[in-house]
């Protein structure tokens, strides 16, 4: 790997917009990740013809202009979290020269394997992904890196601080990203489709019990217990993701339709009477399948498994689709091997499991309780690692289309979650647009050999 530049890209200074600061308080949803990792993504890019003189006058030059001009219509993210000195919470500060991170850089590695579904090390992406630069007093929101393979296309890789943004925004800000580099002629005081336009409202969230200073109270109280250190408490530095094992190897397998079909008919023959109380689901079928099949693979006691349902749509009233900043909420559930995961009906339990706690979740309410949730999730996390049991956890949704995401170049040829270690995968759409779902994961290698081998096998 051959770092050629580090440098800052600024909001166009040709927009007075880049001129005024701008900051925003931190919601309960916001709040609920203080210390959570870092997300990581790569999208890869295939332009077999590209020369390190096309990719240093073409490539280059576009992302960094259509960037300047996209962070106009989102400053928060040229910005950085801090926590005043006044301020009871921390908040989202832009401030006139503030700017984004970004890292070009020339890479030897194997493009076609790492864009592909095949297995290769974990530890591959590493350097693809850029570092977000966080510290006691101060906090990046995201950070950039674009990768040339000579001859073969690019990266581009994007770490973002899950305090400032979910799953749903940073996707939201790349869509808008590639759709200003692809369009080439917009200035600076060209507005983005209703669409793409992010919406910084905070009022939309409302918190009339002050949940926000209970999970940050709560945060701090958990941090207190690991640490002596009493005047680090408001520190702004993330946990780091834990580093890879020697032996961790990542891969993409595919759910098409068609599987997707069969599973939801090898289901219903177990559930005749109740059928319709099940919430089958592509994110059910598929979440509880992986699960079933990973939990095989690694011939453990079971596993808790984590997901994340998007509130957008079921808060009353409902909140934009494009709403900048997090707006979700965690759930946690535990299977054990002895609830019949080994045997045939393992999938059928797996799927009343995971569908039981989605329909719980919907039908009270996904605010109920939640002034409890954070507390509850790291009493049952403490229990699951006290008992020795993984906690299976879920990035990404099909529902982000991460394949729309055309820079001009094309779409990309492929989606990777880098921030899984050897408890999660990631979902995505099928590349094709046949409704199927993409899944990376990582596992150890002589897991991966077990989990490929039952992987569809009996579908």
């Amino acid at each position: 790997m051959k770092i050629v530049e580090v440098t800052r890209v600024t909001p166009s200074s040709n927009s007075p917009n880049s001129a005024l600061e701008f900051s925003l308080p931190l919601t309960f949803f916001d709040i609920f990740w203080f210390k959570h990792p870092p997300v990581e993504r790569l999208f890869f890019y295939q332009l077999d013809d590209l020369t390190p003189a096309r990719f240093n006058s073409e490539i280059v030059p576009k992302l960094k202009q259509s960037l300047s001009l996209t962070l106009l219509h989102y400053l928060p993210l040229a910005g950085n979290l801090r926590w005043p000195s006044d301020s009871p919470k921390p908040i989202i500060l832009y401030t006139p020269n503030d700017g984004v991170s970004l890292t070009v850089a020339e890479s030897n590695a194997d493009f076609d394997l790492l864009s592909s579904n095949g297995i290769y090390e974990a530890a591959e992406l590493r350097p693809l992904t850029p570092e977000l630069i966080t510290s006691d007093d101060s906090a990046s929101t995201i950070a950039l890196q674009v990768t040339l393979f000579p001859n073969k296309g690019f990266c581009i890789g994007i770490t973002a601080h899950h305090v400032v943004l979910d799953g749903q925004t940073t996707t939201l800000f790349f869509k808008s990203w590639a759709y200003i580099c692809k369009q080439g002629n917009i200035y600076e005081n060209s507005p983005l489709p209703p669409n793409l336009t992010p919406f910084f409202d905070r009022s939309v969230i409302k918190d009339p019990n002050g949940v926000d200073m209970l999970y940050l109270n709560q945060w701090l109280a958990a941090l207190g217990s690991v640490n002596s250190d009493s005047n680090n408490h408001k520190s702004l530095k993330v946990f780091p993701h834990k580093a890879e094992a020697p032996n961790l190897v990542r891969a993409t397998v595919e759910i098409s339709r068609e599987d997707l079909k069969r599973l939801r008919e090898r289901i219903l023959p177990h559930f005749s009477d109740s059928a319709k109380e099940l919430h089958l689901s592509t994110f059910v079928l598929t979440l509880a399948y992986l699960t079933t099949c990973i939990i095989k693979a690694r011939g453990g006691d079971g596993a808790g498994i984590g997901f994340i349902i998007d509130c957008r749509s079921r808060l009353n009233p409902p909140v934009p689709q494009n709403y900048f900043g997090n707006c979700n909420t965690g759930t946690l559930t535990m299977m054990k091997a002895r609830d019949h995961l080994f045997d045939e009906n393992g999938f059928v339990f797996a799927v009343k499991k995971v569908s039981d706690t989605v329909k719980e979740s919907l039908e009270k309410g996904v605010l109920q309780g939640i002034e409890n949730k954070l507390a509850f999730l790291f009493e049952l996390g403490m229990e699951l690692w006290k008992s020795g049991l993984p906690i299976i956890s879920v990035a990404g949704s099909p529902r982000f289309e991460v394949y729309g995401c055309d820079f001009g170049w094309g779409k990309p040829l492929k989606v990777v979650v880098v921030s899984l270690d050897s408890n999660a995968i990631s979902m995505a759409e099928s590349r094709d647009g046949s409704k199927g779902v993409e899944v990376g994961l990582a596992l150890k290698k002589h897991e991966m050999d077990n989990f490929s081998s039952l992987f569809l096998s009996d579908v």
